[in-house]
């Protein structure tokens, strides 16, 4: 088959030998297809919530002369059993989706030996926040710079503490600005934010939200020593 995009790549290569993989929203199934051919996993079941996708990703199957991969139709989680999956990745969604599929799905989610693999394409803050207040915790926070767009890439794991975070960590996450990639992430961050606080800057009802977002600019400035 075709090579994998960088963004998908950096998945698979979080994926755990021998896993026991649940691919959500596998849309075009290029990664579910990979892993399997890879050798890399046991199983994969790719899901979608609509029959669309998972026509698709069966075309490409039959493509890749794959036979033994499941396609299973279902709304994020809810379609699996724990004794199933060991393995979770949703990517390609908005950060506020992502996080959905996490809370409708806690019975699976919430077993600390799962490993669950998130690629928010918005909002990732939010998705940091869920996580970190319901007793995840962040392991990789990845940047991954394609089609000129900044992703993360994130493995986390499932702890059961809850864990306080200043506010600019939840736009900023684990990412290393130290790297090109991990610099643009940041930046992207920040204009964001800078870009909130300028348009409330005049609007007298949204005072709240202009000092939310002027502290937020003022954290990212000085954690990441971006300057003025």
């Amino acid at each position: 088959m075709q090579s994998l995009s960088k963004r998908l790549e950096t998945i698979a290569s979080l994926v755990p030998d021998g896993a026991r993989v649940c691919d959500v929203g596998t849309d075009h199934g290029y990664l579910s297809a990979f892993l399997k051919l890879s050798g890399k996993v046991n199983t994969v079941i790719a899901a979608d919530i609509n029959k669309g996708p998972l026509e698709n990703a069966a075309a490409n199957f039959k493509k890749f002369s794959i036979t033994d991969i499941e396609l299973r139709l279902c709304d994020g989680l809810s379609g699996f059993k724990e004794h199933e999956i060991d393995t979770i990745v949703i990517a390609g969604m908005g950060g506020e989706v992502i996080t959905g599929i996490l809370k409708r799905g806690e019975s699976i989610a919430k077993i600390k030996t799962k490993t669950i693999i998130l690629q928010p394409t918005t909002s990732p803050e939010i998705l940091r926040k869920y996580l970190y207040k319901n007793g995840f915790e962040i392991i990789k926070d990845i940047p991954v710079f394609e089609n000129d767009k900044i992703y993360s890439v994130m493995q986390v794991c499932y702890t059961g503490k809850a864990v306080e975070k200043d506010e600019y960590f939840f736009y900023c996450g684990l990412v290393d600005f130290n790297t090109p990639e991990g610099l643009l992430y940041i930046k992207k961050q920040y204009n964001r934010c800078l870009s909130c606080k300028n348009s409330l800057k005049n609007v007298k009802i949204k005072q709240a939200e202009y000092e939310y977002y002027s502290n937020l600019v003022k954290d990212i400035q000085t954690n990441y020593d971006l300057g003025e």
